[in-house]
């Protein structure tokens, strides 16, 4: 069954056209520039402050060091959900978890 997208942002290409940030009732779709990786794309950092406020990518981000993460999901397939997106021939798109932040306290007491 096909997924509603909205769509929280764009950011990191060259007049901020792509990569995008959409949400899911219980997801969030990364789209972002393909890798050689299956399920795996590469976002800028600035994407994940499209985030709505008390949420975050529940999958492993892998930093590059040049400004984006590599993050990794179920690559999205669905026809209709694909239509959503305007998506460039060096894209593609991956379903990843939404967690909730539970705890913003601090790393070590003391």
């Amino acid at each position: 069954m096909s997924k509603r997208l909205r769509f929280l942002g764009k950011n990191g290409s060259p007049g901020n056209t792509c990569p995008s940030l959409y949400e899911t009732e219980d997801g969030f779709v990364t789209q972002g520039w393909r890798t050689e990786s299956p399920g795996t794309v590469e976002i800028p950092h600035v994407l994940l402050g499209y985030a709505d406020p008390g949420t975050f990518i529940g999958s492993p981000l892998r930093d590059t060091g040049r400004g984006t993460f590599l993050v990794s999901g179920e690559p999205v397939t669905d026809p209709d959900m694909l239509a959503q997106m305007e998506i460039a021939p060096n894209e593609t798109a991956v379903e990843v978890p939404k967690m909730e932040r539970a705890f913003y306290g601090e790393a070590v007491a003391g």
